[in-house]
């Protein structure tokens, strides 16, 4: 099921947003003139107990040794081959942020306020959503953590 679908059939309230392919949420930002910091990226991990999703703002990346404390074991990004076999329905790099969709736990970095816009990345490198965030945790019910650091790089 597309993403689109499924937040129709969820009820949830959300823009479609087409842009020329993006393989980053840097390049999303940029593509839909928007800072960096409105403009989530999703990042598939190797945790204690298996995969989960992070969602995180394009501006910061996962500081992994603060997850292991919070989880209580290691944490790991996972290789592009992990990527594909999670979100065999998405195109190649693609990291749903919907992690429900797939059986995976949900973080969601502390520092998105619940009543800000949220852009995701869809299913594809060319289309993104926006929609709010405290309707992004009434689908996926994220645990909260603050596990994001400011990237050196930064977008706009």
């Amino acid at each position: 099921m597309r993403i689109s679908d499924y937040l129709t059939e969820q009820q949830i309230a959300f823009e479609r947003l087409p842009h020329p392919p993006a393989y980053s949420a840097q390049k999303r930002a940029k593509y839909l003139h928007l800072p960096g910091r409105q403009v989530a990226k999703s990042v598939l991990l190797a945790g204690p107990s298996g995969y989960l999703l992070a969602v995180l703002p394009a501006t910061h990346h996962v500081d992994t040794q603060t997850l292991a404390k919070h989880l209580g074991g290691p944490v790991r990004l996972a290789n592009d081959r992990e990527i594909a076999e999670v979100f065999h329905d998405c195109e190649w790099g693609v990291v749903s942020p919907f992690g429900r969709r797939y059986g995976l736990a949900t973080l969601l970095d502390d520092s998105i306020p619940s009543d800000a816009p949220l852009v995701l990345e869809t299913h594809t490198q060319f289309e993104s959503i926006r929609l709010l965030c405290r309707d992004f945790e009434r689908l996926e019910q994220p645990r909260r953590l603050p596990f994001a650091r400011r990237s050196r790089s930064r977008v706009r």
